[in-house]
Order: C-alpha cells, then sequence, then structure tokens
C-alpha cells in the first residue's frame, strides 16, 4: 500500500485509538504529528496508537512517536502501542525502542478492566 491513512476512535472515558495504516515515513509523519495532536485533546487518560495495518515506518516516522511519547508523560496520559507487522516490530527493537514504549496486541487490552462482582 502506498500512501497513509489514520482513524481515530473514541474508546471511552478519556481513551482514544488511532489505527494507522499504510507507511509512516517523511512524507506522512508531519501530518501524522499534526492530526494526532487533535486527536490528544480527546485523549485524557490513554492514547492507543494501533501500528497492527502499518506497512513501514521510517526514522521521521519513529521521532514523531517518541514526541508523542514526550507529550503524553508531560501530560500524565499512557501512550500504548498495539503491535504491529513484524518488519515494524523489528525497526523498533533494531532503534532500541521497544522498551520506551508501553506495548498490547489489541486495542482493548489498552483500557482498564471492569471490576468483576464476585
Amino acid at each position: 500500500m502506498h500512501g497513509f491513512e489514520l482513524t481515530v476512535q473514541q474508546m471511552g472515558t478519556g481513551a482514544v485509538s488511532i489505527r494507522l495504516r499504510g507507511a509512516l515515513d517523511l512524507a506522512y509523519a508531519y501530518r501524522f504529528d499534526d492530526e494526532l495532536r487533535h486527536a490528544e485533546r480527546d485523549a485524557t487518560s490513554c492514547l492507543v496508537l494501533d501500528l497492527r495495518e502499518l506497512d513501514f515506518v521510517d526514522s521521521a516516522g519513529m521521532s514523531r512517536l517518541l514526541a508523542a511519547r514526550r507529550r503524553a508523560r508531560r501530560a500524565g496520559r499512557r501512550l500504548v502501542l498495539v503491535r504491529g507487522p513484524s518488519a515494524v516490530q523489528r525497526f523498533l527493537q533494531f532503534a532500541a525502542l521497544t522498551e520506551h514504549f508501553e506495548y498490547v496486541s489489541d486495542p482493548a487490552d489498552a483500557l482498564p478492566r471492569a471490576a468483576t462482582p464476585g
């Protein structure tokens, strides 16, 4: 796939999920950053970036992910990444960034579990 798309979805109180599709590279990194900043206004507790449909990420895209992480920390908000395809995960690992992010396998896994009566 060529190009880049993102879809923003409210997940619950203060949580927003953003699904990334295509290539997060120099051509789209700053558009991603602009749209991410807009979504951050509604993400008061948690921002989930779903990388499952991301085909490619380069250093420009990675720098925008790191900037989002810094903003989340300053705002006291969690930033959670949904694991992407193996090529994306390898890039994160190669760049020694895997330990800098919280990962889940599904966007719903980022939300706190409701207490079950028992």
